[in-house]
């Protein structure tokens, strides 16, 4: 099969998702050169789930259980990062609410 018999909205789904999953490195380089060290911003974990995600739904589409397994388990240490911030922050914000 080329790629010409791909159906034109899995590939939209395919390219779509790839992008976004490639755009995270482009928001991780941007704000480590803005601050001098190297980051991990919250956004680079919500554009690697949300184009994680979408490569998923391709790979299960194109019944690849490579390309499955391999985005099936990044979604969970993508989905495990936005947890441990949210915990952080919510810690953060009580610590800063309790009488000193």
């Amino acid at each position: 099969m080329n790629w010409f018999d791909i159906p034109q909205v899995w590939l939209v789904v395919g390219f779509a998702g790839q992008l976004a999953f490639s755009a995270r490195f482009i928001v991780q380089w941007v704000v480590s050169e803005a601050k001098r060290e190297s980051v991990i911003p919250v956004p680079f974990w919500y554009l690697s789930l949300v184009g994680g995600s979408m490569l998923l739904v391709y790979a299960i589409h194109r019944k690849d259980p490579v390309f499955i397994l391999g985005q099936g388990a990044g979604l969970v240490i993508y989905l495990r990062n936005l947890v441990l911030i949210s915990r952080r922050k919510k810690e953060l914000l009580a610590d800063s609410t309790r009488p000193v």
